[in-house]
């Protein structure tokens, strides 16, 4: 993703990452490997049930864990690795292989006219605030943005988005409260057409991801964005708490049945959330992680990028 002037999207400021993540996961899974492989020379049982056990851990599943731990045991079989280094290495290099190809986690543009992203998920994931950080780094970037609050059933959601709005220097559509969440779409898309804009926000409901008439309503914008943009959907960012662990993996596979999801959005990724969860997403479901809240400033939403999230993850600092 580019900004208008064909720099990269989202100059994020990516050392800060290692800092938000400095209690990360594997804080003492180095030292672990340091321990264990001093006098084996070797990936043995011991260093095998140690590593599964911090990767299970650290919301990591067992099949991905499994994935894992066989790359490093390949590793250390075709370059006969024995010192603890060389294992750390092949364990990043795993890590950052089942992440994927890094120009998955690009947010992607539409060719021609407005781009619009779409933020799913279930109450409470922050999907509100996401898109309010977002449109702030978007117009800092120098899009012209405009935010659809189509989440239209929670009460005060359009006022927060409005302040959000308000913060970015967006434009922000809204109807009155329980009014169609498509109707909103359908306005939003029509005014950053007329305005010139080049990139719509939407927001959505959050009602329980096993709700029928919620999978319908986010399926009915998907038609509306597909018959006035003669496209999908550029992203359908699934918002997922970090500190929610495996059930992140089942709000995903329900909402990527019913409205395709192309990103994750995971917030709450400071503190002592375990991130090992974002392996698991994209190895077992393939959805790519396309940005991470590290923290509530308007500046704490960070773009995706593989090798710098593991070697945030594996810091002992």
């Amino acid at each position: 993703m580019t900004r208008p002037d064909g720099k990269p999207f989202n100059q994020f400021r990516h050392g800060n990452l290692k800092t938000m993540l400095k209690r990360g996961i594997f804080r003492n899974l180095f030292q672990t490997v340091d321990t264990l492989v001093t006098g084996r020379g070797k990936v043995d049982d011991a260093l095998a049930e140690a590593l599964e056990e911090a990767l299970i851990g650290a919301d990591l599943s067992l099949t991905t864990t499994e994935t894992v731990l066989e790359a490093v045991r390949e590793a250390a079989r075709e370059q006969r690795l024995s010192d603890s280094e060389s294992i750390k290495a092949a364990l990043r290099d795993a890590l950052i292989q089942t992440l994927g190809e890094p120009s998955d986690t690009q947010m992607r543009r539409a060719p021609n006219g407005p781009s619009l992203y779409l933020m799913v998920g279930v109450n409470g994931v922050g999907k509100t605030t996401c898109l309010g950080k977002l449109a702030n780094t978007l117009t800092k970037d120098g899009h012209s943005v405009v935010l659809a609050a189509a989440d239209t059933f929670r009460a005060a959601a359009a006022d927060q988005l409005s302040i959000w709005a308000g913060r970015a220097g967006a434009h922000i559509v809204r109807h009155h409260e329980h009014s169609d969440p498509a109707a909103v779409v359908f306005d939003a898309i029509n005014a950053a057409k007329s305005r010139g804009a080049d990139t719509i926000l939407v927001d959505t409901a959050g009602r329980l991801h096993n709700k029928t008439h919620l999978m319908e309503e986010l399926r009915k914008i998907g038609r509306i964005c597909e018959r006035e943009l003669g496209h999908k959907p550029d992203e359908v960012l699934l918002a997922l708490d970090a500190t929610t662990g495996q059930n992140a993996v089942r709000q995903a596979q329900e909402f990527t049945q019913a409205v395709g999801v192309t990103g994750i959005v995971l917030n709450k990724l400071d503190g002592t959330a375990r991130g090992g969860i974002v392996i698991t997403l994209r190895s077992e479901l393939g959805i790519p992680v396309k940005l991470v809240g590290v923290g509530e400033g308007i500046d704490d939403l960070l773009p995706f990028v593989p090798d710098r999230f593991v070697d945030a993850l594996l810091s002992t600092d």
